[in-house]
């Protein structure tokens, strides 16, 4: 078992309200707790949009973490293009500069399409499980 160490925040190296800047900030992804009451790390990720005008766009995908047993990924989510550019590079900065709200908002929607419209947390499932 690996141990980690604790990092103090450098507030200096960004907005930590934003997702580049979280990850500068803290030193790692940000994460996010979903409305199914999992969590989630996010990233951004680039590829070609195959449209010359636009050449590259940024999105993000969401590692949803196991909520039981060893520590693994269980699954991801991931957005449609977010932000477009000529180069990797800028589109991943301009996805970076996404404020965490927005991408709370983002990865709310995207369990909601999966799931349905459910609105129940995973620990409250299993308690209705549980009851008599």
């Amino acid at each position: 078992m690996s141990t980690g160490r604790f990092l103090p925040p450098d507030p200096s190296r960004g907005d930590e309200h934003t997702v580049g800047g979280y990850a500068a900030v803290h030193g790692r992804a940000a994460a996010l707790e979903g409305r199914d009451g999992l969590s989630y790390s996010l990233e951004v990720l680039t590829d070609d949009t195959g449209d010359a005008a636009r050449p590259f766009g940024a999105y993000l995908v969401f590692l949803q973490w196991r909520r039981m047993g060893e520590q693994g990924i269980d699954g991801h989510l991931e957005t449609d293009f977010l932000t477009f550019a000529n180069t990797a590079d800028e589109a991943q900065a301009l996805a970076s500069a996404m404020p965490l709200t927005e991408c709370q908002r983002l990865l709310d929607a995207l369990v909601a399409a999966r799931d349905g419209d459910r609105g129940r947390r995973w620990i409250d499932v299993m308690r209705e499980d549980d009851a008599p």
